[in-house]
């Protein structure tokens, strides 16, 4: 502690590496799930020898992540393609509206002339949006945002200069841009080139076909959509053509535990993979890579029809999900970006209201409105919570709390858990809110007679178990769990991952302020 308390530096576990890399420098094969987070709709793109993929984060600030790999199995983030989507009162949090499950959906990115292009849409802006620069790690993105919404779109440079959005779900469309990629094209082609794509794999509709992302190859248009055939699992679908307008012929070529939703790449060896994600429970949906083939014109994903859990990809480590999140000791030198990329805020920030300046080496959390619930609370700093199994804990400072204020942590979802601090009739509680049910409980709760407190929310992914687990210590060493064991559930209002949250808001009085000492992840857990 920097302040409270003194903790020995073997105590300080947090991982910088996947653990489960046995001996420095041994060749190993990559298993699925490459990476076992929430990091779905994914989209890649190759240049050169290096490959960048972008995700779905919907209503989180930064957000559509972009993250760089080498191998296709080791990916770091390395930029976003926004700060914020837009500013309205549902991504301020206001009046009682939220962005959550909505904001920005599945993306495409592309490589053209030289520049990088990432396109999607949100029912939020009412736009679709198309993002560009020329250095896709360091560079500022320049934004274009048109109506329609055309959703679910994959952007297409054909070789004859024209560009293109294919798009929709059941019917897929397709629309003629501008040559500057800034809107539709004036009298271009505009029109269903798949009416009722699901069909290839039901009469029956379900899910219609939706998560459009094309690929030309040998003279084929291919274009990949996921479609969730009714009392079945979600099922990849592949429709190709000779010219980009059709006709188009389809056929299934992936159903295998609902892993779906992606397309195809190819490495500078002239391999062939696939990227899809796959539905997890309460950790959200989560990348898969398997090996792909040509076979009489069309991609046959997998093996044997299904996706293998060891890839015949070596590398010498597994990152996992230690590319895209981290540990923060909130210290800054001169020259240090105010957050790494690993933090997301729920929804749009008010950046008055945080500071790693106020109080060098803590981030500092102001309440500046009354809110009556921590799903409402703005300025939440979140990293995603990752599998089999994740911790997160840190250090609240609570001295300048008001009274109605909480503060600590929250496994944040529709279905949340709450540990931390309440402040009441000028006094301090540790307490634990568990918002499975409509109406959230306070479970438990202590007195706490010192300026701050530990808190640390455990989270079981395993099978699927999906159960997280709440403590507090009085000093960083000796840890006490705290009220029951919230069931976690992957929910569609939210339709995102649990994210491990940093929190305080207000519920009577505004200007109370908490510092945070530290943010530290584990990829273990001791269990309630």
């Amino acid at each position: 502690m920097k302040r409270l308390f003194v903790i020995p530096l073997l105590l300080l576990n947090f991982f910088c590496a996947n653990s489960s890399t046995e001996e420095e420098g041994k060749i190993i094969k990559a298993t699925n799930p490459i990476i076992w987070a929430d990091v779905p709709d994914v989209a890649m793109v190759r240049v050169g020898d290096t490959y960048y993929m972008s995700s779905t984060t919907m209503h989180m600030s930064p957000g559509v992540p972009i993250m760089k790999s080498k191998d296709l199995v080791n990916w770091k983030l390395v930029s976003y393609a926004y700060d914020r989507l837009a500013d309205n009162e549902k991504l301020r949090l206001e009046n009682g509206k939220n962005a959550y499950g909505a904001g920005s959906w599945a993306s495409s990115i592309r490589f053209h002339n030289g520049r990088y292009y990432v396109s999607t849409f949100s029912s939020t802006s009412g736009k679709t949006h198309v993002y560009t620069t020329d250095n896709i790690e360091k560079g500022e993105w320049k934004e274009t945002t048109f109506e329609p919404v055309l959703h679910d779109n994959t952007l297409f440079f054909d070789n004859d200069g024209k560009v293109y959005m294919i798009y929709g779900a059941g019917d897929i469309r397709i629309a003629e841009l501008t040559d500057e990629v800034s809107g539709l094209k004036e009298n271009g082609i505009n029109k269903v080139i798949i009416p009722n794509a699901s069909r290839v794999a039901s009469e029956k509709v379900g899910l219609p076909a939706e998560g459009s992302q094309m690929v030309k190859h040998n003279g084929y248009y291919y274009l990949f959509n996921i479609t969730w055939p009714p009392n079945d699992m979600r099922t990849v679908i592949v429709h190709r053509a000779k010219e980009i307008t059709g006709p188009y012929e389809g056929k299934v070529v992936l159903k295998d535990r609902g892993i779906a939703q992606g397309s195809i790449i190819d490495t500078p060896e002239g391999d062939w993979y696939a990227y899809m994600f796959r539905d997890y429970g309460a950790v959200g949906r989560i990348p898969y890579l398997m090996p792909m083939k040509w076979e009489n014109g069309w991609p046959v994903l997998g093996e044997n029809g299904n996706v293998p859990d060891t890839l015949d990809i070596p590398v010498s480590e597994q990152l996992g999900v230690w590319g895209i999140v981290s540990s923060d000791e909130f210290n800054r030198i001169e020259g240090d970006a105010p957050l790494p990329l690993c933090w997301q805020w729920n929804h749009n920030p008010d950046d008055r209201y945080w500071s790693l300046s106020d109080s060098p080496g803590y981030l500092r959390l102001t309440s500046s409105r009354i809110d009556n619930s921590p799903l409402q609370a703005r300025n939440i700093l979140t990293q995603r919570t990752f599998g089999p199994e994740s911790a997160a804990s840190t250090f609240v400072e609570v001295s300048s709390m008001k009274n109605g204020d909480y503060a600590g942590m929250i496994a944040l979802q529709k279905k949340y858990a709450f540990v931390g601090v309440k402040k009441e009739k000028n006094r301090y509680t540790i307490v634990m809110i568990n918002g499975e049910k409509d109406e959230p409980v306070e479970v438990a709760s202590f007195p706490l007679e010192q300026n701050g407190v530990h808190l640390k929310i455990e989270c079981d992914f395993k099978n699927r178990t999906d159960k997280a687990y709440c403590f507090y210590s009085l000093d960083g060493v000796n840890w006490t769990a705290i009220g029951n064991t919230l069931q976690m559930a992957y929910t569609l209002p939210h339709f995102m991952g649990y994210r491990f949250g940093l929190i305080h808001y207000s519920t009577k009085e505004t200007g109370g302020y908490v510092d945070f000492d530290y943010y530290r992840i584990e990829d273990r857990i001791t269990g309630k």
